[in-house]
């Protein structure tokens, strides 16, 4: 068990603290900040991590660094106008965060512009950067490595549900590695003899008509695969599965706070709170290519036992003891 942890950010006029400008940059950085899902107000606690990292190297919007936000809110196909667009605005840094795809129009827009990203993929393997020690170029950033321990979740599902023959899988089809995802949790499912029904949603609407299928071919565990969409509708999908009864696992701690029944993965929070250090330590004038890539050095399991309760599961006292987090 353990206590919530709440950062209210509280605006207003304070002295600006001196720092050093880059030649050919203005006396107070622009930060460009461009995500792949959600909007302003559905990522704010994940920027409030952002907001810490960059508060712990002496940065703070408003007083001596400016912010410049762009929301695709799901539609990839803005991300390339977007980098373009802060590019040419010459912002000092630009954070790239939400999956690999804002990070690569960012590195296509500009060979110049430090950048960093925050992903849940293997970023080598997206292109991103050279490797993860010795990032190259004007690209690093922090990974959550979500996507690889996706695996993890079905078997949770197994876990927690004994005696389950079935799971459904939600993926958005945009996701850049949505067909890698499936495939990995389609081997995962067969490995431990399970069924597995793919359901696609990359809309508001996508994702009740995706329960409803779910609903109409008997129901049974969902796993929710790795996208910032999923996780900026965390209070559709929860509601959705609270009306039709279907337990689901998800990937961020937030979901099951929300009221979701479990989630396996790395604080989002956290790693936004790297993102913000990086590039706090980028305006101080480190180079993005002696930044290695970060990675999470820890997976938490977090249950809710009310929402368990309210599906009639038993959570099994193994799972439990495994539990880093018990929500009742």
């Amino acid at each position: 068990m353990r206590r919530r942890e709440f950062i209210k950010l509280v605006g207003g006029a304070a002295v600006v603290r001196p720092f050093a400008a880059r030649a050919g940059q203005p006396a107070t950085p622009v930060i460009g900040y461009m995500a792949s899902g959600g909007t302003a107000e559905t990522s704010a606690a994940y920027r409030a991590g952002f907001y810490q990292g960059l508060r712990e190297l002496g940065y703070i919007e408003g007083q001596n660094v400016a912010i410049t936000y762009r929301y695709a809110e799901g539609h990839y196909e803005r991300l390339s106008a977007f980098a373009a667009d802060l590019t040419k605005s010459r912002v000092a840094v630009i954070v790239a965060t939400g999956g690999p795809a804002p990070g690569l129009a960012a590195k296509t827009a500009t060979s110049t512009i430090p950048i960093v990203f925050q992903t849940g993929s293997d970023p080598v393997a997206d292109g991103l950067v050279a490797s993860m020690n010795r990032p190259g170029g004007n690209v690093t950033g922090v990974t959550r490595l979500t996507a690889a321990v996706g695996p993890k979740r079905v078997e949770l599902v197994r876990d927690l549900i004994p005696g389950t023959t079935a799971i459904a899988v939600l993926v958005n089809p945009k996701e850049p590695i949505a067909n890698l995802q499936v495939k990995e949790l389609s081997q995962t499912a067969s490995s431990l003899k399970l069924a597995i029904q793919v359901l696609n949603a990359a809309t508001e609407q996508e994702l009740d008509s995706a329960f409803a299928t779910l609903v109409r071919q008997g129901g049974g565990p969902l796993v929710v695969a790795n996208d910032p969409f999923f996780v900026n509708r965390r209070q559709q999908i929860v509601a959705l599965a609270a009306q039709h009864a279907i337990p689901v696992i998800y990937g961020e701690r937030e979901s099951v706070v929300a009221g979701g029944l479990a989630s396996y993965g790395a604080s989002l929070r956290d790693s936004m709170r790297e993102v913000g250090v990086y590039v706090g330590r980028i305006l101080r004038g480190e180079k993005p290519a002696d930044l290695p890539v970060l990675q999470p050095t820890k997976f938490e399991l977090v249950i809710n036992l009310k929402n368990a309760k309210a599906l009639g599961i038993a959570v099994p006292p193994s799972v439990l003891a495994r539990a880093d987090e018990v929500i009742e």
